[in-house]
C-alpha cells in the first residue's frame, strides 16, 4: 500500500518532468535562435548546456514520478508538454496562435482531464 506522501512526492515529480520538459525546449529553441548562422559546432554553448541540464533533470523527475504513477496516465499528463510549449513558443518567440492550433490545445487539455478523472489506481506495483 502506497502512503499519501509517497503519491504527493510522485505527482509532483511528475509536474517536475513537464514544467522542466517544457523550459528545457524553450531553453532549446532559443539556443538554437542564438546559434543560427553558425555551424555545426556554434550549438555548442553554455544556453545549449543549460537547457540539456534542465531537459535532463526533467528526466529524473519523470523517472521518479513513473515509480508510483501509472505509465499510461503519465504519459497521456505528459502530454500537457504541447500546451506549455504552445504557450511558451508564443510568449517568448512570438509564434502565430491560430483558432486550429487553439482547438487543438483544448481538445489535449479535454483528454488530459478524462485521463485523470477515469484514472484508476493500478493494482500491485504502481498507480
Amino acid at each position: 500500500m502506497k502512503s499519501l506522501s509517497d503519491r504527493i512526492i510522485s505527482h509532483l515529480a511528475l509536474l517536475a518532468s513537464i514544467v522542466l520538459g517544457i523550459a528545457g525546449q524553450l531553453l532549446m529553441k532559443g539556443a538554437a535562435l542564438h546559434s543560427a548562422g553558425m555551424d555545426l559546432f556554434g550549438l555548442v554553448s553554455m544556453q545549449t548546456v543549460l537547457a540539456l541540464a534542465v531537459y535532463g533533470i526533467g528526466v529524473l523527475c519523470w523517472m521518479l514520478a513513473l515509480r508510483r504513477v501509472n505509465l499510461g496516465v503519465a504519459y497521456s499528463v505528459s502530454s500537457l508538454n504541447y500546451v506549455g510549449i504552445f504557450l511558451g513558443s508564443y510568449f517568448f518567440f512570438g509564434e502565430v496562435v491560430t483558432l486550429p492550433r487553439l482547438v487543438g490545445v483544448a481538445f489535449i487539455l479535454a483528454g488530459v482531464l478524462l485521463i485523470v478523472i477515469r484514472a484508476q489506481p493500478a493494482s500491485g506495483r504502481s498507480a
